[in-house]
């Protein structure tokens, strides 16, 4: 089959060889399989291949290894002594070492190159859920994101949102009649999860320059793939943000990309790894979303591959859309266990060769229980198989590899420097300026206008004593409507503090623009 990637087989024991159809491959895919069974190989193989076929890549390096698709593999290197063997085993004749092209990116900026979005593009839903807020809170972030889209005022990192939360709590008021409660109790919750995630590290994510989510889907001059590598240890320490973030990165691909129906090959290739932090404690509104994108989202030429121990991780609606699947060996210890073993065997197409539960408690490393699609879409019959080995390397490279392949990356300098534009916090910080300027001024104003009013009031006792009744009558005349004036004036100013006045000026943030 010359239009797939070749994924393993061959030999007595096994069955035919079993190769990934590029046709069928943004029909999405499972890798599943207990600690130390393969995993991370076969989604370094499959990276490999859909490199090579020109299909971009993006995956998540948990453990560090995946840096090694940037290096050839080598027969010198102990863990390749066997790789040869297995290929002539499997019928791999065109197994060769080859290194592939790869960009490192790191939310902290440490490890590759930063990437950012803005907390706008991050919107609500995936912010409340990173945040872990209720269901209150939650109505009150709505509330923060429609004011600031009303007013005009760009959300762009975590200091926009915090300066957004502290004018709704000064405003409450005025806002409660327009939207609703605004407890404080549930904004000082909001301003301390926001905190906790900025001492996580996840204040790094929100800002600009954000991320342009088509330098993922590079082909070099060679025909070749970017595979797109996160580094993902340190990530992992914060696992809500390692799951909101890559749900964030599968629903802006699906919001940003055109249809294409069902293309010759994908357009790019998403590996979820560790899968089961997306959906663990997920309130039903997401995990309605993240089935509402992996259904519609193949359409546009994406193909999402959830990487995870055990397939019951995933729920049933999704998990039936992953036709394509790789299933390492499964451990049945507990009641559990076996349950989840015999859901497993149930969810592939029968093989009267073996028995499917059997085989996946049995299968050794580097071996799986493998089904792919086959013409119009037909899942294969389910077939034991030796994965292939990988051409490039094993394992991670040096920080000096790393250091130079970074180095090299036609990306390098252009997400390196945050820039911190004119938005929310800054406009807001203006607003209230000017207001304290306008209190300020008021309360001088008073102040003017009270010691008229004393001198006024001094002239008046000195001129009473020395003029007749047309003189008096006179003054009054003469200076009375100033000093009326001047009575309501001071009666309205009176008492009037310079915090009343900024909410009144702030007050016209209600105003139509």
């Amino acid at each position: 089959m010359t239009e797939g990637i070749f994924v393993g087989g061959g030999g007595p024991e096994y069955g035919e060889k079993q190769w990934l159809s590029l046709k069928y491959a943004n029909r999405h895919g499972l890798i599943a399989g207990a600690t130390g069974t393969g995993k991370t190989v076969t989604l370094q193989i499959l990276a490999e291949g859909f490199s090579a076929a020109g299909v971009p890549v993006f995956m998540s390096d948990v453990k560090g290894d995946l840096s090694g698709l940037a290096r050839p593999g080598s027969a010198e290197f102990k863990l390749h002594g066997p790789f040869m063997e297995r290929a002539a085993k499997i019928g791999f004749d065109d197994f060769g070492y080859d290194a592939f092209p790869v960009t490192f990116w790191d939310l902290f900026g440490e490890q590759g190159h930063p990437i950012r979005t803005t907390v706008a593009e991050m919107g609500p839903l995936l912010l409340s859920r990173l945040l872990e807020l209720s269901e209150a809170q939650e109505g009150i972030l709505n509330i923060a994101f429609r004011v600031a889209d009303e007013e005009g005022m760009p959300l762009l990192d975590l200091d926009d949102l915090r300066a957004m939360l502290v004018w709704l709590g000064e405003n409450r008021d005025a806002l409660s009649l327009r939207y609703g409660n605004l407890a404080t109790s549930s904004i000082g919750a909001i301003q301390r999860r926001l905190l906790v995630l900025e001492n996580q590290g996840g204040s790094k994510l929100f800002g600009e320059p954000a991320l342009d989510l088509h330098d993922f889907m590079r082909v070099g001059a060679d025909g070749r793939g970017q595979v797109n590598i996160l580094a993902a240890d340190t990530l992992m320490g914060a696992p809500r943000l390692y799951a909101t973030f890559l749900l964030w990165m599968l629903s802006e691909l699906f919001e940003e990309l055109p249809e294409v129906g069902d293309p010759d090959k994908p357009k790019l290739v998403f590996f979820f790894d560790e899968a089961h932090l997306l959906f663990d404690d997920a309130p039903k509104a997401l995990v309605d979303k993240v089935e509402q994108v992996a259904r519609l989202i193949r359409s546009k030429g994406v193909g999402v591959y959830f990487i995870t121990q055990n397939p019951d991780d995933v729920p049933e609606d999704i998990l039936g859309q992953l036709g394509n699947r790789v299933q390492h060996a499964l451990r049945a210890f507990t009641a559990r266990d076996q349950k989840a073993l015999r859901m497993a065997a149930q969810t592939y197409r029968e093989n009267p060769r073996f028995d499917i539960e059997t085989a996946i408690r049995e299968v050794g490393v580097g071996e799986a229980v493998t089904s792919m699609l086959q013409p119009k879409g037909v899942p294969g019959v389910a077939e034991r198989t030796l994965i292939r080995p990988p051409s490039s390397q094993l394992g991670p490279i040096s920080k000096a590899d790393r250091a130079a392949v970074l180095a090299g990356s036609d990306l390098a300098g252009k997400y390196d420097q945050a820039i911190d534009r004119h938005s929310a916090h800054e406009m807001l910080a203006e607003r209230a300026a000017a207001a304290a300027k306008a209190a300020e001024e008021a309360e001088r104003h008073e102040a003017e206008l009270e010691a008229a009013q004393r001198e006024y009031q001094a002239g008046r006792r000195y001129s009473g004593t020395r003029v007749g009744r047309s003189t008096a009558r006179a003054t009054r005349s003469s200076g009375g409507f100033g000093a009326e004036v001047a009575k309501v004036v001071i009666k309205e100013l009176k008492g009037t503090t310079g915090r009343r006045i900024v909410r009144g000026i702030l007050g016209g943030l209600f105003k139509a623009r």
